[in-house]
């Protein structure tokens, strides 16, 4: 079948320079490397491919690509790995831009985007159906009472994906400076949240109905002094943190692993696939930090690290997801 594949690795496409526009250049996007694997993938799996813009000219290219057929059902599908040029969401932006023509695409929706995306919302939601996640406070200056939060605290931009902003503070009196670059660099509140010292662990999960869990990913920072995944540690290869899968975790907190991963999933309103960052303290409770609606899929990336441990080739996780979306958008998977 005709599959277009969404990303932005160019940022001209837009009419005007307007808004909060994506922290990098196009060239120091993450996950550009996964781009062209993505595409051989679905080269392999027998589908006809076109690598597009997620910008201004989308919809014209998709259109010509993939017109619909007489009774007016559509005739492809888009692979999207678009993370958005500039404004507030702007993961959101293709996924929105796809309904409204109609155009059938992966992963999840909107509102699934927009709400993991802003960690504040992401937080209340699954406090809300009972899953665990560390303290925090909404900040602005910094100098707003911290309550009872406990130091170290992890201060990050409410609405960035990649860790951008992301710091650790361990005193009260470097609180304020920290929020101020964060509303200052990034136009937003600040999030501040006590720093869980422990494991981190990653669950990949793939479906909608009944999901798959694939195997835990831990990331092992090691001896090193600061053990947060800012963005050097993710995408530095001189600082990168190995992984360990499947992470040695024993069958009842496990099971409490995959059980608060699948109700953020559900609370979050995600679809397809997704990945949810959980860290567990030193007396066994673990606490989801986050979940990624489009987790990477870069060849050493913790979701495809998850999926090879699984079984899965690069190629033949592509493809699965590719199905699932289709079976979620036609009641069938891709003949």
């Amino acid at each position: 079948m005709r599959v277009a594949i969404v990303t932005n690795g160019d940022f001209n496409g837009v009419i005007n320079r307007f808004g909060h526009p994506y922290p990098q250049p196009p060239q120091a996007w993450p996950h550009c490397d996964a781009v062209e694997n993505v595409v051989a993938a679905l080269q392999e799996g027998g589908h006809e491919t076109l690598l597009c813009e997620g910008d201004k000219g989308l919809l014209a290219r998709l259109e010509r690509f993939m017109p619909p057929d007489p009774q007016g059902r559509p005739s492809g599908i888009v692979f999207n790995l678009a993370e958005g040029i500039q404004g507030e969401m702007r993961a959101t932006h293709v996924p929105a831009m796809l309904e409204m023509a109609g155009v059938p695409y992966t992963g999840s929706s909107p509102l699934g985007i927009g709400l993991t995306c802003d960690k504040i919302i992401t937080k209340m939601l699954i406090r809300d159906q009972g899953v665990p996640t560390p303290n925090f406070r909404v900040m602005r200056r910094g100098t707003e009472s911290t309550n009872d939060l406990r130091f170290p605290v992890v201060v990050k931009p409410r609405r960035e994906d990649c860790s951008f902003g992301l710091q650790l503070v361990h005193e009260h009196s470097k609180l304020s400076q920290a929020v101020e670059m964060i509303v200052t660099q990034y136009a937003q509140d600040a999030l501040v949240e006590e720093y869980i010292e422990g494991r981190e662990i990653l669950v990949a999960l793939l479906g909608n109905g009944e999901l798959e869990i694939l195997p835990l990913v831990e990331r092992d920072f090691g001896e090193r002094e600061t053990r947060v995944m800012n963005w050097d540690a993710k995408y530095l290869a001189a600082a990168a943190v190995p992984q360990i899968c499947p992470a040695q975790v024993e069958s009842g907190l496990k099971t409490m692993l995959r059980e608060i991963s699948v109700a953020t999933f559900r609370a979050c309103h995600c679809r397809d696939y997704a990945r949810v960052d959980c860290r567990i303290d030193r007396s066994g409770q673990p606490f989801v930090l986050e979940i990624n609606s489009i987790p990477g899929l870069t060849i050493s990336s913790s979701y495809v690290t998850a999926a090879t441990t699984a079984g899965h080739s690069f190629s033949s996780l592509v493809n699965r997801i590719l199905n699932v979306a289709h079976s979620r958008c036609f009641g069938i998977g891709i003949p």
